[in-house]
């Protein structure tokens, strides 16, 4: 059974004590709120009486499945019930993991004397369809824990803030207020985490003013280039810049940003051509690897581009692939990541929507 990660507090409470979930198993690459959903589990599984605790890691591919297995069968020597967690920072736990998990739910699946709480890191289609991880959903329960997307950081803090007993204030100021506190903190939702809690301290419940939230908050935002390709797509001009200062305060290198940049130039450019061509776009998306919330973005853009300026784009694209190896060109900066910024400028610039 699949959960949201809103709707976890609701279903232990409810399910109460004696109704845990035999199995629960948390996946995800956003580490906090992994670490949250645990650690609710692990405080509902121990109001339940799971006291007694193993952790079994499976690293390499010669992990010992049969001692997890026998774990989960052997009788506590208290007579306590058990909770044992199994980690498996790979995500993938082979053919012999596949089989052993399999079992191990078919044992424990009305098994009220193990609690088994299951973490792993984000997992593909492959992955999410596979048998062993079909098995998990089916004997308990699964929650994903995807990062926190920038348009919905805003709610998100809101929302923190809340639930110890502050808010902004009403109307466009508090939307300006949360805005501000998400460009300080996106792509580090521990250190937003922070923020609110530091927040909490300095000031007491009720609202709290866009001045002291500028006073209080520190700019910890952490950037990668595949976020960059979302602002560059979505045609957030003073986004892109600071996202590109970002990336280059934190010593990324300027190639790895230039293949970002030129990678989105390149697909639109071929994707361009497609359509020119009398293909339409559901097709020309699926040729080009385009999907999720990128083929929303460039659903969106590709009708209104032209061919011509898609072209200037792509020698721009070459001109700057010189310039962050090293050599010069007489209408170009000099240094890498002005090159970089203006070649991001020139993309947003066509790609902003049009009002």
């Amino acid at each position: 059974m699949q959960l949201r990660l809103d709707q976890l507090a609701a279903h232990l409470s409810k399910v109460g004590p004696a109704g845990l979930k035999p199995i629960y198993t948390v996946h995800g690459d956003e580490p906090l709120l992994a670490q949250e959903a645990l650690d609710a589990i692990r405080a509902a599984g121990r109001v339940a009486g799971f006291t007694e605790r193993q952790v079994h890691t499976v690293s390499g591919a010669y992990f010992d499945w049969s001692s997890l297995l026998g774990a989960g069968n052997a009788m506590s020597l208290f007579g306590d019930k058990q909770l044992i967690e199994i980690r498996i920072p790979s995500g993938k736990p082979g053919k012999d993991g596949s089989v052993a998990l399999q079992s191990y739910c078919e044992h424990h699946a009305h098994d009220d004397s193990v609690l088994t709480v299951i973490t792993l890191p984000r997992l593909d289609k492959t992955q999410t369809t596979s048998a062993w991880f079909t098995a998990l959903d089916n004997a308990g329960v699964t929650l994903r824990c995807d990062p926190i997307e920038r348009n919905a950081l805003p709610l998100w803090i809101a929302q923190r803030l809340a639930a110890q007993g502050q808010q902004v204030e009403p109307g466009e100021e508090g939307q300006r207020a949360l805005a501000f506190f998400a460009d300080r903190v996106e792509g580090n939702l521990l250190a937003a985490h922070q923020e609110v809690a530091k927040l909490g301290l300095l000031h007491p419940p009720g609202v709290i003013t866009i001045a002291q939230i500028e006073d209080a908050v520190v700019d910890v935002a952490r950037f990668n280039v595949f976020k960059l390709s979302d602002a560059v797509l979505s045609g957030q001009v003073q986004r892109t810049l600071r996202m590109i200062d970002g990336l280059q305060a934190e010593g990324e290198a300027a190639v790895l940003v230039h293949w970002a940049l030129s990678e989105e130039i390149m697909a639109l450019h071929r994707s361009r051509a497609g359509l020119d061509a009398g293909k339409p776009l559901p097709m020309v998306l699926r040729e080009q690897r385009v999907w999720g919330p990128r083929e929303r973005l460039f659903e969106r853009v590709l009708p209104r581009l032209k061919s011509p300026a898609l072209a200037r784009l792509v020698t721009s694209a070459s001109t700057v692939d010189g310039i962050v190896k090293g050599l010069r060109h007489p209408q170009w900066p000099e240094d890498p990541w002005e090159a970089l910024r203006r070649l991001a400028l020139m993309l947003c610039r066509q790609l902003a929507p049009q009002h």
